[in-house]
């Protein structure tokens, strides 16, 4: 109980990267600790080599933010901390700043269940250079897991085809946290009810769940087992059936169905964890039917995702509801999103600001100066395009839009059209201005959000590439800044 305070408390101002705190100490020492800054979250590529992303765990941010505070102990810690000559890395002055800190920053972010693209900022973080280098390594944290999540929970139920998907992954999932996290983030990706009763009480998300091979195997037959089960649970009977023969499982379902409608309850699902989902799927529904069970439904498990549930569905298997564990929250064969926290921007009091560039030898590493906006255009069917723009420099009167990765890549906009900006308030100077929306209305949101977007973009392979870059005068001076950098390079050289 002793690990489980320590670890689960209101603030966890600790929960970063030490070098964030050098830096942090490093602003403070040399007078450049309330500078303004600007910094932009971001993601470089889709993951799953899909051609979207779904925004999420911005309900974290908040609740971290509202409660940051560095306590008491936290810097007793912190000044226990000493460099390779064995003395403390960490200053009293700074440690006593750090416990008196009060943080003032703006935040603006794109919600939660919002479909978004790489190079598209979505926190945008205001305010002295100190605090806001403080909220790279938690804020990365948050928004890359559950952004990864909830992107592959909707990629599965795009694939289930209105099939229900249950989530069914934290025995599986990294960690207590990831097991949390993940629940809350497939539910709002699109999943219909997670098996997590922790995430269940916390979230507000439909629990599901039935019984294992062990309840089965704990009785003399499966036919015992599935009639002890139906006598202390008859409301909630979904039967297991491949702890043996699969098929003699789903006989043995339909006898114990019929005595439970004698009894005024109903069968409601047969589960197969096992074997040639398709036939045993199809065999199943056909004998189920044939006694009269129409409604039962057959739940599928596994180790599926998206590319072989798409394969049982174009099997015509005869699945009623999907359940998804390990590859979905563990987000297989894309470990991270890749989210990343960069500099843009930098003033001193009362000064100009300083567009800045992180500049790269790989195109998609190099940064984007200014303080971002994010604009989404949009006609009669739906989403057309996507604009990155300067909220100083504003919007040219011919609205081009250049990819920055490929220039020769452009989208011109019609006068007058439709749109909306993402970014939207969610601190201003440490006050939150936004409210949580319920997990219900994010998961909404999130299947509103997919039905603006052609299918040609929401395709498991080979997407199409929706249009999304540069306003034209930032794409501009995004390579006037690159240039200069260029040249001074080679002055010093």
């Amino acid at each position: 109980m002793d690990i489980i305070k320590t670890l689960y408390r209101p603030s966890l101002a600790l929960l970063t990267d030490l070098y964030q705190l050098t830096m942090a100490n490093g602003y403070w020492k040399v007078g450049r600790a309330e500078d303004e800054a600007v910094f932009h979250l971001f993601f470089r590529r889709h993951p799953f080599d899909g051609g979207y992303t779904i925004a999420c765990g911005l309900s974290y941010v908040i609740d971290f933010l509202k409660n940051l505070k560095f306590s008491r102990d936290d810097i007793q810690y912190l000044g226990q901390l000493t460099g390779n000559d064995g003395r403390p890395i960490f200053e009293n002055g700074f440690l006593t700043y750090l416990e008196n800190l009060e943080f003032t920053l703006d935040v603006n972010a794109i919600p939660e269940g919002t479909v978004v693209f790489p190079q598209q900022p979505l926190l945008r973080v205001k305010g002295p250079l100190l605090q806001a280098q403080l909220m790279e390594t938690p804020f990365l944290n948050i928004i890359n897991f559950q952004s990864l999540i909830a992107t592959k929970a909707a990629r599965i139920c795009r694939a289930a085809k209105g099939g229900a998907v249950l989530e069914f992954g934290l025995r599986r999932a990294q960690g207590i946290d990831g097991g949390l996290a993940a629940s809350r983030a497939a539910y709002i990706g699109g999943c219909a009810g997670t098996s997590n009763v922790l995430a269940g009480k916390l979230f507000d998300i439909p629990v599901r769940g039935t019984h294992a091979h062990s309840w089965i195997m704990a009785f003399d037959t499966e036919y015992d087992a599935f009639l002890a089960y139906a006598e202390v649970m008859p409301n909630n009977c979904v039967f297991l059936v491949d702890t043996y023969d699969t098929l003699t499982g789903v006989d043995n379902a339909v006898r114990i169905g019929k005595k439970l409608r004698k009894d005024g309850h109903e069968m409601a699902g047969i589960r197969l964890d096992s074997g040639d989902l398709a036939y045993l799927s199809i065999e199943a529904r056909k004998r189920l039917d044939e006694a009269g069970f129409h409604n039962t439904a057959i739940i599928a498990g596994n180790d599926l995702d998206e590319h072989i549930i798409s394969s049982l569905t174009h099997q015509d298997a005869a699945i009623t509801a999907w359940g998804v564990g390990t590859r979905l929250v563990t987000a297989h064969n894309q470990p991270s999103l890749g989210c990343v926290y960069k500099l843009s921007a930098i003033r001193k009091k009362g000064g100009e600001w300083q567009y800045k560039v992180k500049k790269s030898e790989q195109p998609m590493k190099t940064t984007t100066p200014g303080i971002l906006q994010v604009r989404r255009y949009v006609d009669p069917k739906g989403a057309v395009a996507d604009m990155i723009y300067d909220i100083h420099m504003g919007i040219p009167e011919e609205v081009k839009i250049i990819d920055p990765l490929n220039p020769s890549r452009f989208k011109i906009i019609p006068e007058k059209m439709k749109h909306e900006d993402l970014l939207i308030p969610v601190f201003q100077e440490g006050r939150q201005t936004a409210a949580v929306p319920s997990i219900a209305h994010i998961r909404e949101r999130t299947f509103g959000q997919l039905k603006l977007f052609d299918k040609s973009i929401l395709r498991l392979v080979n997407p199409h590439e929706y249009p999304s870059g540069l306003a034209e005068n930032l794409y501009l001076l995004k390579e006037d800044r690159i240039r200069k950098i260029r040249q001074f390079q080679t002055r010093v050289r």
